[in-house]
């Protein structure tokens, strides 16, 4: 039984039990596999742990442990599949046995048989109204205790609606346009919560880890952007090493990362072993198309892919308990804003996929307003509470900085930004937006 196989061995080197738990596999479902099974949770049981590698093999030296890429859900539905084959496999011997001799007794047989063989998968549920207390306690915890429970963006007049992410069950979707300040927010996001003392996971498939450093060294510490990646002056290099000792000190992580470090291959299962293995607070992906859809079956289109997507993350934050923030590319009705030049693009105009809108806990977009040096940042979905508010910052893109704009500061009439042609817009764009 190859998933009896892959089973175990996600479970030995991840030191996670959790898919034998969730989906209650016993012993009978590792046919050949079940003396390493025992011993697996056996151990597990009396010590609250997953016996690791060495222990394993110094009991089972003739195993050969593999590397698992597969999701929990394609392991679980195989091993049950198999499961049913090799115990169909005596019942269709004893049929065809039967059939020679007595026909009638072998279709009694079989309709018996049939009935044993029908799966009876136990069902994880909760009932609510028996949690009632436990509820109330979390209740108090959150008041006492909100940083245990949220993290806030860096935004305070947006932390102020939202009221922050919640560490678990958190899928923050940020969408716009091309070269409207996706990936500044989300790594402006990310950046904060690192100054949170957390350890954060970048997923970066378009910046080196240069020039994602470049954008941190400028939202966090403000040195112009344009001087550090283009090597001009404008850095006090005094301060620049001080800046520079002072965040090499701290004991928190910020881990860049590309798919060329995931084999060219993102899938969920690797993010998961990801964000175990650097102790993850929040991870960013900055461009949820670069990832591989695991549940992918032929015929499928980007449309389905993008929803099992961005359903396997949500899921990830509520198995991994951290939030996760994706950016995503409106489409080109996203233009078309309503009367208001500080409108942002509407859930609709996601690009590719309904689904991720859908599964999405947060839903940000945003709009640049290059002529006042200003972005607009829309709450489009918050599950948890208002929905529709528009928040303008003053933005100095060279040094990283975010100034709230109280009101209807920020606007221009409608006359006064109106659409230029291509060409205009082009020649006289600023050469300090760095995207």
């Amino acid at each position: 039984m190859v998933a009896a196989i892959q089973i175990l061995s996600k479970v030995l080197l991840t030191q996670d039990m959790s898919i034998i738990e969730n989906y209650q596999l016993t012993e009978e479902y590792f046919t050949g596999w079940e003396d390493e099974y025992n011993f697996i949770v056996d151990h597990y049981k009396k010590y609250g742990t997953v016996p690791d590698k060495v222990s394993f093999l110094d009991n089972f030296n003739d195993v050969d442990l593999v590397e698992v890429n597969e999701s929990d859900e394609y392991l679980v539905n195989t091993i049950r599949e198999e499961n049913t084959y090799y115990k169909a496999i005596p019942v269709v011997q004893n049929i065809a046995a039967l059939l020679k001799t007595d026909a009638n007794k072998a279709v009694e047989y079989m309709y018996e048989a049939i009935q044993e063989l029908q799966p009876n998968y136990g069902l994880s549920y909760t009932d609510i109204s028996k949690t009632v207390k436990d509820r109330y306690d979390q209740h108090l915890d959150r008041k006492k205790n909100k940083d245990k429970y949220f993290l806030t963006t860096g935004f305070e007049e947006l932390d102020n609606i939202i009221y922050g992410l919640q560490r678990g069950e958190e899928f923050l979707v940020i969408a716009a346009r091309i070269n409207e300040g996706k990936s500044w927010i989300l790594e402006k996001i990310t950046t904060h919560i690192w100054e949170l003392g957390l350890n954060v996971g970048y997923l970066s498939p378009e910046m080196s880890a240069d020039k994602i450093g470049y954008r941190f060294d400028t939202l966090r510490g403000h040195f112009s952007n344009k001087a550090l990646t283009w090597g001009l002056d404008g850095i006090d290099e005094k301060e620049f090493l001080e800046y520079a000792n002072q965040v090499e000190t701290t004991n928190n992580n910020f881990i860049v990362t590309s798919p060329k470090d995931f084999d060219r291959k993102v899938t969920v299962s690797k993010l998961r072993n990801f964000i175990k293995q650097f102790k993850l607070d929040f991870l960013a992906i900055d461009g949820i198309t670069y990832l591989t859809d695991e549940r992918y079956k032929r015929g499928d289109n980007k449309t389905t892919s993008l929803t099992n997507l961005s359903e396997d993350l949500m899921e990830l934050s509520i198995e991994m308990g951290i939030p996760i923030a994706v950016v995503v590319q409106a489409n080109r009705g996203g233009v078309a804003y309503g009367e208001d030049n500080d409108d942002t693009p509407g859930l609709e105009h996601i690009k590719d996929s309904d689904g991720i809108a859908a599964n999405a806990s947060k839903v940000l977009t945003l709009r640049q307003q290059k002529e006042v040096e200003t972005i607009v940042i829309g709450v489009k979905k918050n599950r948890d509470g208002y929905v529709g508010a528009k928040l303008s910052y003053k933005w100095n893109i060279d040094i990283g900085d975010f100034t709230y704009v109280e009101g209807n500061m920020g606007k221009k009439s409608r006359p006064q930004v109106e659409e230029k042609p291509r060409k205009d817009r082009k020649k006289n764009q600023k050469d300090t937006d760095i995207f």
